[in-house]
């Protein structure tokens, strides 16, 4: 029941609230108060005009994450459109995709079933992501988003200052069942675990500070999520106690929105000031499908000018390092 009534909601919000101000090529209207936005009056491939193509840039800047309904494309058009907005990635760092840019998220092999920040344990994090709905299940299979720069700005000024100078350490190596009940010898899933493995199989880690000051934006902004081992300096207890008092502040409902995808639909997010969680609403016998394109991102700086810091692994396979700053 309350499935149905986010369902409801979201659609209501963007097909009857009033279009937004400041913009002549594209219609944007708010899905929540604090980050989400449906994007109207484009379709999307290589053809998208310059000035459609700015005003959806200064939309996700405002709204963190952006959503087109009814996006029958494929996968050359998702990534033309990416390639308007930025430079594509490989798929991943360590996971091979389609060996271009697109990367299946596919339940079949993995549910991102954890609060998370895309590919925070290489240097040069992603600037942002285009996910694609392929295949759906009847029921469920929403994602949502929590927008971490508002959730730095509703922090305690004594907490500000904490966070301000803290450094954490980022692994791809990260704990899978702090997230994820351990299954029994005989029932675990060949195609899971092959994926984790493939998954695992380069290790990345790197220093990045806990606040960074977003590249477009110049906001500060909460870099955490499920990658995060322990921040630099703190022993294990503090460091776990800290992180959940800092993800709690990420995660509160009122900054989060939460998208009832539909075959077609697209969202793009803003990967250096949010977290996004897919949620396991649906039964494991349903098959959901969706195409991942990231785009190029900057290393990330902290508030006093230090960039991010490599402790293993060369991510310049991967993706090049985006200058985003005007």
């Amino acid at each position: 029941m309350t499935i149905q009534l986010d369902a409801l909601t979201t659609d209501t919000i963007a097909t009857h609230a009033a279009p937004l101000p400041g913009y002549d090529q594209i219609t944007v209207r708010q899905v929540g108060a604090h980050i989400g936005a449906q994007i109207g009056g484009v379709t999307i491939g290589g053809d998208v005009p310059a000035a459609q193509i700015a005003e959806i840039k200064q939309a996700l800047a405002a709204h963190q994450v952006i959503f087109f309904r009814d996006q029958h494309v494929d996968d050359a058009d998702q990534r033309a459109f990416a390639s308007l907005l930025g430079t594509p990635t490989k798929p991943h760092p360590t996971v091979s995709g389609d060996g271009d840019a697109v990367l299946p998220i596919d339940s079949d092999h993995s549910k991102a079933n954890s609060w998370h920040t895309d590919v925070t344990f290489v240097d040069r994090i992603p600037s942002a992501s285009l996910l694609r709905a392929i295949e759906l299940p009847p029921y469920g299979g929403t994602t949502v988003w929590a927008n971490t720069t508002r959730a730095y700005a509703q922090l305690h000024p004594a907490l500000k200052a904490l966070v301000d100078r803290l450094w954490a350490v980022h692994s791809n190596l990260y704990d899978y069942a702090a997230e994820h009940d351990e299954k029994r010898l005989g029932g675990v899933d060949v195609k899971e675990t092959a994926y984790r493995e493939e998954f695992r199989h380069l290790e990345f880690e790197t220093e990045h500070p806990v606040v960074r000051v977003h590249p477009v934006t110049g906001e500060r902004t909460l870099l955490l999520g499920h990658f995060v081992r322990h921040f630099v300096g703190l022993s294990g207890d503090d460091s776990r106690d800290l992180f959940r008092l800092l993800q709690r502040h990420v995660i509160r409902l009122d900054n989060t929105v939460r998208w009832n995808w539909r075959l077609g639909d697209l969202a793009i997010w803003d990967n250096q000031a949010t977290q996004h969680y897919a949620v396991d609403d649906y039964d494991d016998q349903q098959h959901r499908r969706l195409h991942r394109i990231t785009l190029a991102g900057e290393v990330p700086v902290s508030v006093d000018g230090v960039r991010s810091s490599i402790r293993k692994g060369d991510a310049s396979h991967y993706s090049p390092i985006a200058s985003l700053r005007s």
